[in-house]
């Protein structure tokens, strides 16, 4: 990557960072929610994807998908699960089939208001640790599929 660019990405994550930090009216686990959805999208931005919405929520619904991207020509619709350092659970684990279905329906209306129907799609999953040493952060690639989740 251009060293311009590279330097570019640092200073829109510092600003990013210091913006999260400067709400206050987060609590701790929101907080960590917010830091982990934001260290998955340089993450993801990093191993090349274009994101091209994050926290998509369809008309009338509750329910949100984290991140959307591009990777190559695969729409890719990706759930963010952020976790401190002394959960019993890994963060990915906590995503159930209930929590693909609502996922695979957001995923659906997205794609049907972004004319995006006859796109091939991908859920991903990426999990985020965070411990005394930062971030630690796994990517599930094709974590779930849209048939295998009981309608």
């Amino acid at each position: 990557m251009n060293p311009a660019i590279r330097l570019w990405h640092k200073m829109l994550q510092r600003m990013s960072r210091a913006v999260l930090r400067r709400r206050t009216n987060l609590s701790p686990t929101e907080r960590l929610g917010r830091e982990g959805e934001e260290a998955a999208y340089w993450y993801l931005r990093g191993e090349g994807f274009i994101i091209v919405d994050r926290n998509y929520r369809p008309e009338g619904s509750h329910k949100e998908i984290d991140l959307i991207g591009w990777e190559g020509g695969t729409l890719v619709f990706v759930e963010v699960k952020a976790r401190g350092p002394q959960t019993l659970l890994s963060p990915e684990a906590t995503v159930d089939w209930g929590k693909e279905r609502h996922l695979i329906a957001a995923a659906r209306e997205y794609r049907r208001r972004a004319h995006r129907l006859s796109a091939p799609v991908r859920f991903d999953i990426v999990s985020v640790t965070a411990g005394p040493d930062g971030m630690k952060i796994e990517h599930f690639r094709d974590a779930f599929r849209e048939t295998a989740v009981r309608q």
